[in-house]
């Protein structure tokens, strides 16, 4: 009861004091103006925590202290500047070609005394890729690229990771190939780097993010070589693609905006987890079936599409690849083939950790030894 009553005469001091102030001199908090605001790396850490614990249990910890961790990177050798000068110069910085390497090595071996059956077309590799990293548990860092002596930068600093979906989209000699989201660049680069495409089309709905697509082709690929490679930059809707351009292309890359997973750690920035961005994070599922659904249309029949993201999300990988798949068979009647990667993970599990478990595709989950990604990527063929 004392303390009832106590609490009574604080609280009624309380209002007495504060009656004795003038109104015009009264300070009242303005909560937004003064209070910090919470960061969106923060809630994307708190989002994470919540969603990715129940879809990876026992391994989310370790991805989780990996994410955020710094991250490990590739060197894309460029293959119009000197490459064999500059592939000569990261192997002495103990680098080793992890593409070459792999593809060396995962040729498949007589058993038994049997000669080895052909490996199906399917399983080609895009060709004419290096790309150069540090063993598993070297932290060493690259330096940054210099300008070459043909004019052109000597390499392009990239997550080793997302070479995979074009090293997977198996391109071949004389292909019409379509980047649907392809800023920032470093994937267009590389299918430009493979010499295997006739018409490369290389489009970003942003405008500033197609600029910077376009100061990486000019830093990285000379004049002739982009004008013969017929290379077109555009800044269209990938959503209406399929009825732009249907039908066309060869092979076609849908790397499609995400919850960008690491950036999200890191950088306030253009962080989807701001508070204003809420709703479009919210769409980015149904973005992702608009788009893959667009590059599959612009595909034609029997050409290939890789599905990529960043994110570890199975709402934004597997649902989407097979909410799409379904869509197309629903609403257009054609039939799309997911190609399984099983050989493709093998291929490359000496650089890269995958999580073992995807429905569908495949995904590099980051470790502390091995700290690529995170990247998903799932091969379609369309059908019909």
């Amino acid at each position: 009861m004392a303390a009832l009553v106590g609490r009574g005469v604080r609280d009624m001091l309380k209002r007495a004091d504060f009656m004795t102030v003038p109104r015009r001199q009264r300070h009242k908090k303005k909560w937004a103006a003064t209070e910090p605001k919470f960061p969106a790396t923060r809630l994307a850490l708190q989002n994470f925590d919540m969603t990715y614990s129940v879809q990876f249990g026992d391994l989310w910890p370790s991805i989780r202290v990996s994410l955020l961790s710094e991250q490990k990177y590739g060197a894309l050798v460029n293959n119009f500047a000197a490459w064999d000068r500059v592939s000569a110069e990261l192997e002495q910085l103990s680098a080793r070609d992890f593409v070459n390497e792999a593809v060396f090595h995962g040729e498949l071996e007589p058993e038994n005394g049997q000669t080895a059956a052909p490996p199906p077309a399917s399983w080609a590799c895009s060709p004419n890729l290096r790309c150069f990293t540090f063993a598993r548990g070297d932290v060493s860092r690259f330096p940054p690229a210099r300008l070459g002596s043909l004019g052109v930068m000597d390499y392009y600093l990239m997550d080793a990771a997302s070479l995979l979906p074009v090293l997977a989209l198996g391109l071949q000699p004389g292909d019409t190939v379509l980047d649907l989201c392809a800023a920032p660049g470093g994937k267009t680069l590389a299918l430009l780097q493979t010499g295997c495409c006739r018409n490369l089309a290389a489009n970003d709905l942003s405008t500033s993010r197609a600029g910077r697509l376009q100061k990486v082709l000019h830093s990285y690929v000379p004049q002739d070589v982009r004008d013969r490679n017929r290379v077109r930059v555009t800044s269209w809707d990938g959503r209406k693609w399929g009825e732009l351009e249907g039908d066309i292309y060869d092979r076609v890359l849908v790397d499609v905006p995400c919850t960008t997973d690491r950036h999200s750690l890191h950088e306030e920035e253009n962080n989807i987890f701001q508070r204003s961005r809420k709703k479009e994070r919210q769409m980015l599922p149904m973005l992702q079936v608009q788009l893959l659904a667009a590059g599959l249309l612009a595909t034609k029949p029997g050409g290939h599409v890789v599905y990529s993201t960043c994110s570890l999300s199975h709402l934004q990988n597997e649902y989407v690849v097979q909410g799409t798949i379904e869509l197309l068979a629903n609403q257009y009647d054609i039939k799309v083939h997911v190609e399984d990667l099983t050989h493709f993970r093998k291929l490359f599990m000496d650089t890269f950790s995958f999580f073992p478990s995807c429905q569908v595709g495949e995904l590099v989950i980051p470790n502390l030894m091995a700290n690529f990604g995170p990247m998903y990527f799932c091969k379609m063929c369309r059908m019909t």
